[in-house]
């Protein structure tokens, strides 16, 4: 079965909204995230019990509890190896999964360049606010040189991950960015990552009302931000993307970054081809413990 289809939805953004009530602070960009996931997922047309969805630990990971979708809201910074997990267990189910900039480029980082080798049929969703929001402020991968925060009391002296650089450097195939200040801009953006044929990131710009800095939130996005389209950005092209890449923090470019017009196999394709291939040769089932048995 495919991750995405393409017939007409039968279904609204009401169908993946769970009785769980968001607990975020008044004004938080992960509602606006929410609602663009909302609109994405009905837009795709899976129902909800055929999609999944892997969090790690944060504000932005309660959002599986938030819908009506098989969640699992699972250990910091394990997002996505739980995800590869189920998606190859269960190459059926639709698999996302969300985290925040700490939960995914600090002590998850190292597993964002093996799910991009990897290639699994997964959609990850980072909302990046440039602070740990839910452990009071401090700094954060992305937080920018010079940030004032709990931890940084005289400015920070490190300069920031760029997600954007950081993915298309491992060579992902699907790299984009979006801000909930625009909402259907950025329910385009995750709709098509799910359609994406492989591993799809998307960097949210999801601005922290309690901890997040003056040019960080919704109001100011909606004043600089600019869409990758209307600067003449040519998708198909990793080289154009890195350069673009390179104005995170500076700027706030939103769109896909990169989009491979080849698409690599996934892995779970290729698990199945080399099954069919070995299947042949494979012992009768009733014999398979007689090869652990010493004569």
């Amino acid at each position: 079965m495919d991750t995405a289809t393409s017939s007409a939805s039968t279904f609204a953004s009401k169908d993946f909204k769970s009785d769980l009530k968001p607990i975020w602070c008044p004004g938080c960009g992960d509602f606006g995230v929410l609602q663009a996931i909302y609109r994405a997922l009905a837009a795709i047309g899976r129902p909800p019990h055929e999609i999944a969805f892997i969090s790690g630990i944060g504000c932005s990971s309660r959002i599986p509890g938030y819908t009506t979708a098989y969640g699992f809201n699972s250990v910091h910074g394990r997002a996505l190896p739980i995800a590869q997990g189920l998606k190859l267990a269960r190459p059926e189910l639709l698999v996302l999964a969300a985290g925040g900039d700490g939960d995914g480029f600090s002590i998850g980082g190292g597993h964002v360049p093996h799910a991009i080798r990897r290639n699994d049929d997964l959609t990850y969703i980072v909302m990046d606010n440039q602070t740990y929001g839910l452990t009071k402020g401090q700094l954060s991968p992305t937080s920018h040189r010079g940030s004032r925060t709990v931890t940084s009391a005289h400015g920070s002296l490190e300069n920031p991950v760029n997600p954007l650089m950081y993915v298309l450097a491992y060579g992902a195939s699907f790299v984009a960015q979006g801000t909930p200040a625009d909402i259907p801009g950025l329910t385009a953006i995750i709709e098509e990552a799910i359609r994406f044929p492989g591993f799809a990131f998307v960097n949210v710009q999801s601005p922290c009302v309690t901890y997040g800095e003056e040019d960080q939130q919704i109001k100011h996005h909606k004043a600089v931000m600019k869409k990758l389209e209307s600067v003449g950005h040519d998708a198909t092209s990793r080289i154009q993307a890195l350069d673009k890449a390179q104005t995170y923090g500076q700027e706030l470019l939103t769109g896909v970054f990169f989009r491979d017009p080849n698409p690599p196999p996934t892995l779970g394709a290729l698990v199945r081809e080399r099954h069919e291939a070995l299947m042949p040769k494979a012992a009768p089932r009733e014999r398979i413990l007689d090869m652990f048995v010493q004569h």
